[in-house]
């Protein structure tokens, strides 16, 4: 079994370069053209330097002098053998150099390109850490091999030329370069077949070491604010030992079989010379011939290596394409349609018709099994995934937003709010039921309409490592300064970027660092703002922004000249009162519906929810005057540890 898992290794790493070769035949042939000629050449040599031992320095020796014109003749003929092989050197080198990056550059654009067209439902599935791994140290290893595979070429005619040369020398010596050739080739299959495994495994504790670090560093808030440094570090260690030992046992196999490639040529040198010697009493070979085949088995040792080279890096080869072509080969495209919304002035209306959804587990966890309680919709068996889901989060779910209203979606924790505002925005589909924009059911609609009618700004902002400008413009076409700053004065956020040391032009740091909490939250409502959506999802978007300015933003939405509609998920009570209309969530339904007042009246859960978190606000507004903490948007660069909390709360 292991032996035929071995072969099949080899055979798929040969495709993979064949993969290769067929994408970039143009540099692969230019690549292997100038490892041919250094092959060819380095064989010439050897018989340069024989006919030079036999017919200048020995007859020199024997005669006690010099014959200048021929030694300048040897010179003469190293010094062009040797240019020769440098120009070999250079084709080979750019060649295969050229080769092995642009295959990287072009599937590392493959993989990020096939990123952004795979659905946010695929991506939940899978860690960060993993894809950056696949896009970045998966590819890598796909193509290291490229990079000896034109010289390992080279060395293959290189072999096969000087095995008829030594035949044309003598047999006997020829049958010494059999014997050592095939071992070197069977001592190098060994070592691929015992470093397949290995490979397999360093390479794939290297994504999951990726995984980890990126899952520390972004939520390295959360670290901090619960005190988890250490366990954080920790799980990495144990992760980050494990690919530690993965990579000794990878350098002890190497350690072992390297002085061994090395060796053979040189026995196989000294046999050459051992059996040389006898033929030479003989008479069968001259002086020259001896010493031309001595050479050959010395220089050969290098070029062959490159075959072991090839050999050794076929596994790791190997397991980056299966990483990367699982990214390639994945479906669940998220198909768009032909439909058109007018882009009309107008605010638009939204309609949540007896939606269900359920997430699915990430990749290599199975489904929980679904309880009583969390039973799926009849109605959802034969969707794709329905029965391969986790339990639902969002349960025969109906509501409306009418044009130009404002509707709040209030609940628990877990209620399925964010997921409502992700299926507003066709982050995801669901998995039964339908979402409508304007009479048009969302699938139906072209993805750059969609992209017009609605923005969506998430629960955790997000800010580029460019200038503010960028940030709120993404450079979309027709969005001027003027646009820009109308845009944040909507979002309560002008005068800070006013404040800037360059305005718009100041860069705000890797995802906005140079901000607080509140000062991002507002940049990236003025970006979805600055495109003028007739649908704005606000998925609790000013969580981190203090409540006076919170209102002041939703007075200016309601006040402002954008003609939009607003489906807000909220928590605080003053937030609540200023939509016309409440959706109350709890465990995935819709418990009731109506005006904030109403649903005080008539609903316990809503009422003691409400309440609950206004009482948490005033705490915390205590705590912030107790400490001199400012205003939550404020200029605070790094938030402070009441920022820090809030933000987590």
């Amino acid at each position: 079994m292991a032996n035929r898992t071995s072969r099949d290794v080899l055979l798929r790493g040969l495709w993979v370069l064949g993969q290769g070769i067929r994408e970039q035949p143009g540099l692969f042939t230019v690549g292997v053209g100038g490892s041919v000629v250094f092959g060819l050449l380095t064989i010439a040599s050897a018989y340069v330097v024989g006919a030079i031992v036999g017919e200048v320095v020995v007859p020199s020796i024997e005669s006690g002098r010099v014959e200048t014109g021929l030694l300048g003749a040897g010179a003469a003929a190293l010094l062009a053998v040797s240019v020769v092989k440098v120009v070999g050197i250079f084709g080979r080198r750019l060649g295969a150099g050229f080769m092995q990056y642009r295959l990287q550059a072009s599937y590392r654009r493959r993989v990020t390109r096939r990123y952004l067209d795979l659905p946010m439902s695929w991506h939940q599935r899978h860690p960060t850490g993993t894809l950056l791994s696949n896009a970045n140290s998966d590819v890598e290893a796909t193509w290291f091999p490229v990079a000896p595979l034109p010289f390992a070429v080279g060395t293959v005619v290189m072999l096969v030329t000087a095995i008829a040369a030594l035949f044309a020398t003598d047999w006997v010596l020829a049958l010494v370069g059999l014997a050592v050739f095939p071992a070197l080739f069977a001592l190098n299959v060994v070592y691929s077949r015992r470093m397949a495994p290995r490979q397999v495994r360093a390479q794939q504790l290297r994504a999951e070491v990726s995984g980890i670090a990126h899952e520390s560093f972004d939520g390295a808030l959360v670290v901090k604010t619960m005190g988890r440094e250490a366990q954080e570090t920790a799980r990495f260690a144990g992760r980050a030992v494990e690919l530690r030992d993965a990579l000794i046992s990878v350098g002890r196999l190497r350690g072992l079989f390297d002085p061994l490639l090395e060796t053979l040529p040189s026995l196989g040198t000294l046999a050459v010379l051992l059996v040389g010697a006898a033929r030479l009493r003989q008479g069968a070979v001259s002086v020259a011939d001896l010493v031309s085949v001595a050479f050959l088995f010395t220089v050969l040792a290098f070029p062959v290596r490159a075959i072991g080279w090839v050999l050794a890096e076929l596994p790791r080869s190997v397991a980056g394409w299966d990483r990367v072509r699982h990214v390639l080969t994945a479906t669940g495209e998220m198909p768009y349609g032909d439909t058109e919304l007018p882009a009309a002035a107008t605010p638009a209306s939204l309609v949540f018709d007896r939606v269900w959804f359920s997430y699915r587990p990430p990749v290599g966890e199975p489904a929980a099994p679904a309880t009583a309680d969390q039973s799926v919709d009849p109605t959802a068996v034969g969707v794709p995934g329905a029965n391969t889901a986790l339990p639902p989060v969002l349960r025969d779910v109906s509501f409306t937003v009418p044009a130009g209203r404002t509707v709040a979606l209030v609940g628990p924790t877990g209620a399925g709010k964010s997921t409502i505002a992700a299926l507003a925005a066709r982050l995801v589909d669901p998995t039964a039921g339908r979402v409508v924009l304007d009479d048009v059911e969302l699938p139906r609609l072209t993805a750059g309409s969609l992209a017009r009618t609605v923005s969506l700004v998430a629960q955790v902002p997000f800010a580029f490592d460019d200038t503010v400008r960028a940030n709120v413009t993404l450079d979309r076409p027709g969005l001027t300064d003027e646009v820009a700053w109308s845009a944040l004065r909507l979002a309560e956020a002008d005068g800070f970027v006013a404040a800037l040391d360059d305005g718009l032009d100041t860069v705000v740091g890797e995802r906005g660092t140079t901000l607080s909490g509140g000062q991002r939250q507002r940049l990236t409502l003025a970006r979805a703002l600055a495109g003028q959506p007739r649908l704005l999802v606000l998925d609790d978007a000013t969580s981190a922004v203090d409540p006076r300015v919170e209102a002041a933003i939703l007075a200016a939405l309601r006040n402002s000249e954008i003609a939009t509609s607003i489906l807000i998920v909220a928590y605080r009570r003053a937030t609540i009162a200023l939509a016309d209309e409440v959706v109350y969530l709890d465990q995935g339904r819709v418990v009731d519906h109506g005006t904030h007042q109403e649903l005080l009246a008539r609903c316990p859960g809503y009422n003691d929810l409400v309440t609950a978190y206004e009482q948490a606000e005033a705490e915390r507004e205590r705590t912030r005057s107790g400490t001199g903490t400012g205003d939550s948007g404020g200029g605070d660069p790094g938030g402070g540890p009441a920022r820090a909390a809030e933000v987590v709360a």
